[in-house]
């Protein structure tokens, strides 16, 4: 939420300056995101009257203005179109400096112009640039007139105000207001808040509009009122605009300012219709099949009987989504004359549903599916009605709609234990302040007992959800008490070893290595966009998310590819050049085969969790080495990501296998699939072009993913003696098949050499002149060593013709 501190300070009775107010709402568990100005730097600007206007002699478009800027009047040339005797306006004087640069004296057409009349966006208060900023009535809601001439424009609007930006956790859906965060930092500065005074509305008109809930449950609460004869031609006050504009929001009329500046002010949604576009009356219940409504951002909904959001109807269908967005046909215009004011209470959970189905993060559904307080809405339609009528005029009617009490929600009595309390703090805390605390939180404490079995028994307000049980009231005074008051004590705790598997790699060592090979490890999320996920998974059934906070985090990954991808484009977007990353997290494969493991258990059973495992990823992208006069600047390809994965199996000791292999998600030429034993732990290789290009990243983008528990498999341990006897090298030219892969070369060596070959090396590998199409001509070095007996030449040669043999009858090869 953004607000304004200014505004904020006047529900206080304490001065706290701003970076006072930061830290303690920071460390109440209200995270301050920023603060910022709300206006950028200018100087010399003062707020002045027009007292004469007369047209420029040598332009049609231009003005010249006599301006009062609190001492002799000066000529000024203007072109605003809103320009008029007797209106205030700010303005710039010779020598002052505004965000676009300075002012100075300037003939303009023959007539000098001694400053500059402003408007908003020229002072950066907005992007309004067709008229001179109007300062024409009460400034601030208390103020009975604008400043005098001359007076300084900064003081004058609070414009060395800021803006502070709270990130709000869903649970405190109290705080989204000025009322809630001044309640907050009354509370964590021991002084009662101090709101202010606005009169009752009197009744002026027997004007009402009936109005009938058919679903209790979700609309408990809906009040409604008529005000007749409002000119919504009137302009919304500076006032007004200017705490609207510093909380983030532009101002677009009376009517839709007033309920913005309530929702701002108190925390309560409210809805203006047109009274007279509203037929028979107002019917709150869930949509029917058929049923249709334009929404006042232009979107057509069409709803079915399959989970039916809850609308506001009349006797003309539809005209609003509860608790969402209004629809066009009973929106507010300037020729609106008579209003119907909604201000009720939707179920959290009702909004939510409608929000999240249609995709509609609106400010209200962001308020009610936090939670508003439900008794709220009266004070609510008293402030809104009051400042209609005060800008607006009208006539008010009287407060009319159903409340049912039995489906409101119910504030239940929940018990505080000071031995409890104690135990989970870490140190006694004095009863006197704890009941002092839950006195300022409203929760009207009553206890039982004496000393550690003290019993503080409380009520729940009707603002506060999120106070169900005792440990909710544990965090609450505590962090009312103060984190930083508790002393900070190390926990007596026994912290066994931990144990590895004599036949595994402990996890550590694989990251570490990576980090050695120039990777970076990142974190990313295990909900992930269920089309990201169907693209890089093809054929997989990922587990969906019931309740997803959002589109993006829709299903469970079965890989790690969107993450990492996700990653990628980030840095890349941030101008990174060469991109090495890996994860090692949970995948879940899919959907169970048995319903029960899919979160729907018979009655009475617990349903099995989902099937998960670990898996080992990483993306590379860019050069190959750092850029360095040493090294040249080519770009990584198949076999240094080939290499890596070669690395991280050289762990265990191993023996890896890679064959190609024809996955979706991997380039058809440069993809392999990774063996250990015989069996498949994993994959590598280019990403699809065409996935590259959905993703919108760019050519030569290299992955691999690995079971976590194959790449840490260790090899048996094997004992032996070295060999004092001498080694001897045969290097051997052949040709053979293409498609033989090179993994089988050392197979079929090594099955006819046995123990006497103690090295395989593939040095050369040559296609071109000379050789068949279908062919190539590799070179391979054997290095020949008996563990008990120097080879002779005559056994040299026979285990040549052998290997050779095999090597014709297994693989077509012959020596070149």
């Amino acid at each position: 939420m953004k607000f304004s501190a200014c505004w904020l300070r006047q529900w206080l009775p304490v001065d706290v300056p701003v970076e006072r107010m930061c830290e303690q709402l920071t460390n109440a568990g209200l995270e301050v995101d920023g603060v910022e100005a709300v206006a950028p730097p200018f100087s010399g600007v003062v707020v002045a009257e027009v007292y004469a206007v007369r047209r420029h002699p040598n332009a049609d478009k231009l003005t010249v203005c006599e301006v009062d800027g609190g001492g002799e009047s000066v000529a000024v040339v203007c072109g605003a179109p809103n320009v008029r005797a007797g209106m205030t306006t700010a303005l710039a004087t010779v020598g002052a400096r505004l965000p676009g640069g300075a002012v100075r004296a300037a003939k303009l057409r023959g007539v000098t112009s001694r400053g500059m009349l402003c408007s908003a966006a020229e002072l950066g208060l907005g992007t309004d640039h067709d008229g001179i900023l109007e300062l024409d009535g009460a400034l601030f809601e208390r103020t009975p007139r604008p400043p005098e001439p001359g007076a300084d424009l900064r003081h004058a609007l609070h414009l060395d105000d800021v803006c502070v930006n709270v990130d709000l956790t869903p649970n405190r859906g109290d705080c989204l207001s000025i009322r809630g965060l001044a309640r907050e930092l009354a509370l964590l500065n021991d002084v009662a808040a101090a709101p202010p005074k606005w009169q009752k509305a009197p009744c002026a008109s027997d004007a009402a509009f009936p109005v009938r809930v058919d679903n209790p449950a979700a609309c408990p609460r809906y009040l409604g009122r008529v005000i007749e004869d409002v000119d919504l031609s009137k302009p919304t006050p500076l006032w007004m605009r200017e705490r609207l504009r510093r909380a983030g929001l532009r101002a677009i009329d009376p009517a839709v300012d007033v309920t913005n500046y309530v929702l701002l002010e108190l925390g309560q949604p409210m809805h203006a219709f047109d009274r007279d576009q509203l037929r028979d009356g107002i019917v709150v219940r869930d949509a029917a099949a058929g049923d249709t409504l334009t929404l006042l951002d232009g979107r057509e909904l069409r709803f079915d009987a399959d989970a039916p959001p809850l609308l506001i109807t009349d006797g003309g269908g539809p005209v609003a989504l509860a608790g969402v967005m209004g629809g066009t046909r009973s929106g507010v215009t300037p020729e609106t004359r008579n209003l119907f004011l909604e201000c009720a209470f939707f179920s959290p959970p009702a909004v939510a549903a409608a929000a999240r189905r249609y995709g509609l993060h609106t400010d209200a559904a962001h308020r009610y599916e936090r939670g508003v307080d439900f008794a709220l809405p009266f004070n609510a339609i008293e402030r809104a009605t009051q400042l209609l009528l005060d800008i607006v005029g009208g006539r008010a009617g009287p407060v009319r709609g159903p409340t049912s009490e039995t489906h409101l929600p119910r504030r239940g009595k929940v018990r505080l234990r000071k031995a409890r309390l104690d135990a989970l703090v870490g140190e006694e805390l004095p009863a006197k302040r704890v009941r002092r605390i839950l006195e300022r939180l409203e929760l009207a404490p009553s206890a039982k007992g004496e000393r550690a079995a003290r019993v503080w028994t409380v009520a729940p307000p009707s603002h506060r959800f999120d106070l169900a049980i005792e440990e909710d009231l544990v965090e609450e005074v505590l962090r009312v008490h103060g984190y930083n008051a508790v002393a900070s004590r190390l926990p007596p705790a026994s912290l066994p070893l931990g144990r590895v598997a004599a036949e595994q790699l402990a996890q550590e060592r694989l990251a570490d290595l990576l980090v050695a090979l120039g990777y970076s490890e990142a974190v990313t999320y295990s909900f992930v966009a269920a089309d990201k996920m169907a693209a890089l998974a093809p054929g997989a059934t990922p587990l969906r998310v019931r309740n997803p906070v959002s589109t993006d985090h829709a299903v469970m990954r079965t890989n790690l590819l969107p993450g990492l991808l996700d990653a990628l484009g980030n840095n890349l977007a941030r101008q990174a050049r060469r991109v090495r990353l890996f994860e090692i997290g949970q995948c879940f494969p899919g959907e169970p085969a048995n319903a029960a493991a899919n979160g729907k258990a018979p009655s009475g059973e617990r349903a099995a969790p989902p099937a998960q495992r670990v898996l080992c990823g990483g993306v590379l992208f860019g050069a190959r080495e750092e850029h360095s006069w040493a090294q040249d600047s080519a770009a990584a390809d198949f076999f240094d990501a080939k290499g890596d994965v070669e690395r991280l199996l050289a762990l265990g000791g191993r023996d890896v296998v890679f064959e190609p292999t024809a996955d979706p998600v991997l380039h058809p030429g440069q993809a392999a699939a990774v063996r250990l034993g015989g069996d498949s732990v994993g994959r590598v290789g280019r990403l699809h072009p065409r996935l590259e290009a959905e993703l919108a990243l760019p050519a030569g983008v290299f992955v691999f993913e690995l079971l976590l528990r194959g790449a840490l498999a260790l090899r048996p341990r094997r004992h032996g003696v070295v060999s004092r006897q001498p080694a001897v090298r045969r290097d051997l030219a052949l040709v053979l098949p293409r498609d033989v892969p090179a993994a089988r070369l050392e197979a079929v060596a090594r099955g006819a050499l046995g123990e006497v070959l103690t090295r395989f090396e593939l040095f050369d590998l040559y296609t071109g002149e000379g050789v068949a199409n279908d062919e190539k001509s590799v070179a391979v070095g054997l290095t020949l060593q008996h563990p008990s007996r120097t080879l002779a030449a005559t056994d040299i040669d026979g285990l040549l013709r052998g290997v050779l043999d095999a090597y014709a009858k297994e693989l077509g090869a012959r020596l070149r």
